[in-house]
């Protein structure tokens, strides 16, 4: 399992190598695996208060130390320090939520039948491994974990490899809180030795956070081990606004959805798909909007847009903006990258847009928003659907009734309707399509790695 390639850590912001790991070896590897194997046998018959207390206690240690956490991070990735900070209080939020209500999630359920009594129960399934992505490099993490460790499970991370000091700091949150040894860990490992891991007997269920090329090949493997997955995968967000939009608001917010994270989000609006009465208006407005934005040193509180997290990844964003100016779309502000030091990208606005351009038919990740003229509202959905993937969508209109009918027509596994998409602890978060499949967060999250297991008592009446 282990490779010769060294892990690297290095800062978006400046492509200075800040750390470097050893990969982990087949023998601690396998050290891993048995250690959590073993801590599930005694952790899944603890009791809901067992596995609370020192889930809140996380909770706790994340606020105590989101200074540094968000910094670390902020080197690591390029995230905006602000929204970093955010990101942990999102945590340690979750970690509340689940140990308030995960006794409650999966208290169990009475089933009439021909039995005496009968009723569903749900019990945990073993280690789960968490294949995770290095955008939200807590965040994802956490909000698989929380619910995952409550519901009795043991789990294992496998971080992006950009990202290997979030990975070993998110360990020593668990570790420090009290949880007992080997419930969590971290092991540091490039992507190609994930296959070996879902192999391993005692893996049990796979999550995995990423791009629907990567779902596509972890579900495979899984498939062939006959093992449980959740999928949460690649999006192209459509950002509809429909003539009696507020278009205050909706420009508001819509660079907020685009451009938050340096635009490095699965749920980020990228596709803004505008009738055309209002289009001119909001082009003028969202496009002087996005020029306003500040770009610059990520640990700078002031800074909106940092630098994207690997040069390859800005190299990726290029070639989807070249290839649809190729193809008729114009540049209103940025389009290029930015000189100097760092991954950094000018935020991006491209007008005429049409559905087969590289910014409408693929996933962008980075500062880029590519505006689509539609008719009507018909059109938009038409517009909106036309796309493989289906994990947010954004709808603005005054006529609250028409959104609620239009959100049942959209192809998306969440529709936030005058706001922006977000994952909220508290509603199921996931997509259809090659968005992926299954869902995390609130009870439906919980419920994801558990056996539902029928019990009945007989005799029979």
């Amino acid at each position: 399992m282990a490779s010769e390639a060294l892990i690297q850590s290095i800062n978006p912001a400046t492509e200075a190598v800040l750390a470097t790991f050893e990969p982990a070896s087949t023998q601690a590897t396998e050290r891993t695996l048995s250690d959590v194997h073993e801590a599930y046998q005694a952790w899944h018959r603890t009791g809901f208060a067992q596995r609370a207390a020192p889930l809140r206690r996380a909770a706790a240690y994340l606020r105590e130390h989101h200074a540094r956490l968000a910094a670390l991070m902020t080197a690591e990735m390029g995230k905006p320090i602000v929204e970093a900070e955010a990101e942990i209080e999102k945590c340690a939020w979750n970690c509340e939520f689940y140990a308030d209500n995960a006794a409650r999630f999966l208290v169990d359920e009475p089933h009439a039948s021909n039995a005496t009594d009968s009723y569903v129960q749900f019990t945990p399934l073993g280690t789960v491994l968490a294949i995770m992505p290095w955008n939200f490099p807590f965040w994802q993490l956490f909000r698989f974990a929380a619910p995952a460790l409550m519901a009795g499970n043991t789990a294992i991370l496998k971080h992006a490899s950009n990202v290997p000091q979030c990975a070993l700091a998110i360990e020593e949150v668990f570790r420090a809180s009290g949880f007992p040894d080997s419930v969590f860990r971290t092991l540091l490992m490039p992507g190609s030795a994930a296959s070996g891991l879902i192999d391993d007997p005692r893996i049990v269920a796979v999550t995995l956070t990423g791009s629907d090329d990567a779902g596509s090949r972890v579900a495979a493997a899984a498939g062939r081990a006959i093992k449980k997955t959740v999928m949460e995968l690649g999006g192209s967000d459509p950002f509809i606004v429909l003539a009696d939009a507020d278009l205050a608001g909706a420009v508001e917010w819509g660079v907020r959805a685009r451009f938050q994270n340096t635009g490095q989000s699965c749920i980020a609006a990228k596709r803004f798909i505008v009738v055309d009465q209002v289009f001119g208006e909001f082009e003028t407005r969202f496009t002087a909007a996005v020029r306003a934005l500040r770009v610059g040193d990520p640990m700078d509180r002031a800074t909106q847009v940092g630098p994207l997290a690997r040069g390859d990844l800005r190299a990726g964003l290029e070639a989807q903006v070249r290839g649809s100016v190729g193809q008729g779309a114009r540049v209103l502000t940025g389009g290029t990258r930015r000189a100097g030091r760092g991954y950094f990208f000018e935020p991006t606005v491209l007008t005429d847009v049409t559905a087969e351009m590289p910014v409408a038919r693929e996933e962008t990740f980075g500062p880029v928003a590519a505006l689509i003229r539609v008719q009507d509202s018909d059109e938009a959905i038409r517009v909106a659907n036309a796309s493989p993937y289906g994990l947010g969508a954004n709808l603005w209109s005054g006529d609250l009734l028409r959104a609620r009918q239009m959100a049942r027509e959209l192809e998306a596994g969440q529709v936030f309707i005058n706001g922006m998409v977000a994952s909220d602890p508290r509603l199921p978060f996931g997509g259809v399509k090659r968005s992926g499949y299954g869902r995390e967060l609130s009870v439906f999250g919980i419920r994801e790695f558990v056996n539902v297991q029928s019990v009945w008592i007989g005799p029979r009446r």
